[in-house]
Order: structure tokens, then sequence, then C-alpha cells
């Protein structure tokens, strides 16, 4: 017996034994409205998806090529399109997730209006995009199985015994659009208590994943901003730590951490470390601060902060705001301490924000932390902050320029120009784009490749190109040609948005609660039947 019979047999158990008062329930209806909402909390959601995130990690573990991917969605109706649109060309979401950007949190969905990359919009925010994501991929599956609902009772109305197995088969195998959610906390949003707040609600929400930076608080800046300040490594554990409690006592055992290193393109401290003996953490965290040697008492002026670094007294250089300057060229250095650490207290993944998309940079730091820490693996931004086309073409130069080849009918400061998109170097510089993900989870480490913003840039395309038409001589044909009738031949279900929207769902359910009474909404003069 198939798993939707035996659905409907355990309902018409429960409406016989409650009598008469039920007699207007329909077993099979009440079965599928069950199966169309298969989550009923964030948690279940949470400790779904940190199952498949898990053994996502597992499976990459075992061979590189299992990387898994994911784009930023800054609204629950573009992860729903997405994830509806990776199920319709790939057949399954196996590896694909969905990315919480604090950058688009900040930058869309904040009530002071659009702001910078700087954890000042509401914290709320961020945990209401993720139980807003959560319910329009659950409305995803609530579309897609109504669908097949509609076609297995057309099945049996023709009397077609073989279609009406198979569309319950389908029901029965039937694939969630539901996946996991890497999201991003910033930097905590205040001490680690307040970390662990925000982080019970973003589980409660539904986050199996939780990526965490080691800025400071109150100067968090965009990981591709300057004035970057990080903490010493106590404070950044403690709130792994806040993170990993938040998980436990929420029954997500096995919840994921990703730990943010900006090390790389931070040359600022708030705090000197703590350090109670040589070599310590506190110790080496401070080894980096940069400063002069102090050789006598007079050296020391009032006010000034002297501390022994390397058996010397060293006065740390600290400017104007009490910050405190780390040495020049210590970054990756700092990258490799603070990932190592973080590993070995508490995160599963780590995330090493860099300036360039630059595969021998990666790698030459996690090979580094592989020494120490042999599975580490990472989580990678392909950031909508690099020039991609600059950078490939810059790197394919020097490649080149070393090899010895002419370089002379290029001007690398200029690469960019359309002149060079069909040239040899052009060309190769896409396909090692084009590669860039699959050699850097081979070759660095990266378990998975997100693309933090890419949806508030492609809106802003999209409505550009539409608004260009529109308003100009193409007037109504610019809609119609540049978005309807590609939505028609491409097969994108919002064609149809009375649909996507949920109206037919609404429509059955209305006849399921009130049968011929119901009035609906799909009747012969709905012009969705144009479609």
């Amino acid at each position: 017996m198939s798993q939707y019979s035996k659905d409907i047999d355990a309902v018409a158990s429960l409406r016989e034994a409650q009598g008469s008062p039920w007699g207007g329930i329909n077993p099979e209806y009440a079965a599928r409205m069950r199966a169309q909402n298969r989550f009923k909390t964030g948690l279940d959601i949470a400790r779904y998806t940190a199952k498949v995130m898990r053994q996502d990690m597992a499976d990459y573990d075992g061979d590189t090529s299992k990387y898994t991917q994911s784009l930023g969605c800054w609204h629950g109706f573009i992860g729903q399109q997405k994830l509806i649109s990776i199920k319709k060309h790939f057949g399954d979401t196996k590896g694909r997730y969905l990315y919480l950007s604090g950058w688009m949190v900040a930058a869309l969905r904040s009530e002071f209006g659009p702001l910078p990359d700087q954890s000042m919009h509401e914290k709320t925010s961020v945990a209401a995009l993720i139980a807003e994501l959560y319910t329009f991929l659950k409305q995803a599956d609530a579309w897609e199985l109504n669908h097949l609902y509609r076609n297995l009772d057309d099945a049996r109305a023709a009397g077609d015994k073989s279609k009406e197995q198979d569309l319950i088969s389908q029901i029965d195998n039937y694939q969630t659009h539901i996946v996991p959610i890497i999201a991003d906390i910033d930097a905590g949003f205040g001490n680690p208590e307040a970390t662990y707040l925000l982080a019970k609600k973003m589980i409660e929400a539904g986050a199996c994943c939780i990526q965490i930076e080691n800025q400071v608080s109150d100067e968090k800046q965009c990981g591709h901003q300057d004035g970057k300040v990080t903490v010493p490594h106590a404070d950044f554990l403690a709130k792994i730590n806040a993170v990993r409690y938040a998980f436990l006592e929420l029954g997500v055992d096995d919840g994921v951490i990703v730990a943010r290193t900006d090390s790389l393109g931070a040359g600022l401290t708030q705090k000197i470390a703590v350090t109670n003996e040589p070599g310590d953490l506190g110790d080496q965290y401070n080894s980096f601060i940069d400063g002069d040697e102090i050789a006598k008492a007079e050296d020391i002026n009032n006010g000034d902060v002297v501390i022994k670094q390397n058996g010397k007294l060293i006065k740390p250089k600290r400017l104007a705001s009490g910050l405190f300057e780390f040495k020049k060229g210590s970054g990756e250095d700092r990258v490799v301490l603070d990932c190592i650490t973080s590993l070995q207290n508490g995160a599963d993944l780590l995330w090493i924000e860099t300036e360039k998309p630059h595969v021998g940079q990666i790698a030459s730091m996690v090979n580094r932390i592989r020494e120490v820490v042999p599975n580490a693996k990472l989580v990678y931004n392909n950031s909508p902050s690099f020039n991609w086309t600059l950078n490939f073409r810059q790197q394919v130069f020097d490649a080149w320029e070393k090899e010895g080849k002419d370089m002379s009918q290029y001007d690398r400061a200029a690469l960019m120009s359309e002149k060079y998109d069909n040239t040899e170097l052009g060309i190769e510089a896409d396909k090692w784009t084009q590669n860039f993900q699959r050699d850097a989870a081979r070759e660095a480490g990266i378990f998975h490749h997100l693309i933090t913003l890419p949806t508030y840039h492609t809106a802003a395309l999209s409505t550009d190109n539409l608004a260009k038409g529109y308003f100009g001589n193409e007037g109504m044909l610019a809609y119609v040609a540049g978005v309807q009738r590609r939505e028609i031949r491409e097969g994108i279900a919002t064609v149809k948005h009375q649909d996507m929207a949920g109206s037919n769902i609404g429509d059955d359910h209305k006849e399921y609660f009130a049968g011929e009474a119901a009035l609906k909404a799909g009747g012969k003069d709905n012009t969705m039947n144009q479609f």
C-alpha cells in the first residue's frame, strides 16, 4: 500500500472514531492538506535541513566534486522561484541551498530604509526573513502538490489506472522545496547573550546553519569595505559557544556554525587580548599588534598602553579612535590562526573573506589550516564586490606573461574593455571564471560556494531593461516580448501568477470545505485560462 493510501486510511479511522460530527470530512482531502504542510514549525525545518547539510558535508569530504551552492535572496518569493527553477531544470535540489545575506537585510529589509552593511538594521528582521523564506518554500510545496492532486483527479475521472498509480508514486516520493539556509548573524548584534537570543530566534524560524564573523559588533563593516576591526579570539569563541548553546537548547543537535574571519582585510583591533603566559592564545593575538619598542620609561607618554611582546616592551600604535593597529602583512597569518582556533573550539565550517577570487591565494591559507585540522573546509563568498571579469583577465595575463607569451596586444590595466571580449585572453578568462567553483572546491577546500547579493543586482538589471523599453518607444511590447512571451516559452510558472500566488489551492480548499456550494475563482471567465 502506498504511503498516500496509508495517510488516507489514518484520517478515515479518525473520522470513524469521531462519528457523525465529522461526517463532512473527506479523509483524502485531509491527507492531501497534511502532505502539503509537511513541516509544522521552523524547528522541524531546522532539524531536517541540518541533517541534509551534514550529509552534504560528509559527501564532500569523500568527493570534492560534490560541493554545494547557494544564492542570496532578499524576499521569500525570490527564494521560492529559485528553488522552483532548480527543480524544473535539474530534477532535484541536492546540494543547492539559500543564503540569507546580512548585507541585503540592511539594504532592503530595514524599517529605517536602505542601510549600509554595518549591523544598524533591526536584528529581528534577520529571523523574520528566514521565516518568510520558508513560508514561501512551503507554499511552493503546496502549489506543486496541488497540481499533482488535480492531475490525479483527472486520471481517475478518465479511468486511467496507470496514470493514477504513477501520480500516487510521485506524491509518495515528493521532494520538498525546503533546503538549508546559511543565515548571516553578522558579528552577533551585541554581547554573547544577545548573540544567543538572536540565534534562538533564527533557529526557531528554521535556520540550521548560522554564520558569524570575528568583527566588533558596534564597529561592524561589510567584508569588502575598509575600517574592519576584529576581536580577540576569546571574545569570538564566546559567541560561537552562544550559538551552539542555542542549537542545543532547541534540540537541533547537529546545527552547523560557520566561523568567518575578516582578518585578511582587517588592520585594526579594539582590544588587547588577555594573556596569562607566553605563547597562549591571547599572547599570539597580541603578537600581531604593531608598536614601538620601549627602551626607557621616558618613552611612555601619559595614557600610553605598554605590552610585553616577544620578550620586549612595546607601545602599541593606537589611533585617535582608541583602536590599535596590526602589523602590515600579518593578515594571512592571523587568518590561519583564527580558522584553526575556531575549528578547535566548536565551529564546523570556515569563511575566509578575501579581496579577490584567487584559487591559489585561498588554497595557500587552507593548506596551512589543514596541517592542523585535516578536514577543514570553507564556505566562500563569490562576491559581487569583486570585478570578476577584470580579476580573471588579469590572472590569465599574469600567468601567460610568466610563461613567456607575448602580451604586447593587451593593456593589463584596461582589460575590462569590451574590445577584449572575443580575444584569446578574454575567452580563456571566461573559462577560468566558469571553472572557478570546481577548481576551488578541489584545490582550496571550498565545500560551499555562494553569491551574497546576486538577486539585488538581477532585480535592478531586469527592472532597468523593462523601464527602458516600456517608457520608451517599445511601449507594451517591452513587457510582452521581454517578459511574458519569455515566461510562456521558457515554462516560467509565474506567467500564471494567480495560480502561483495560491488561487487554485484556495479554490480546491473551498471545495473541500463547502462542496458544490464553493465560490471558486478559477472558472471559465478567469483570464489565466489564456495561458
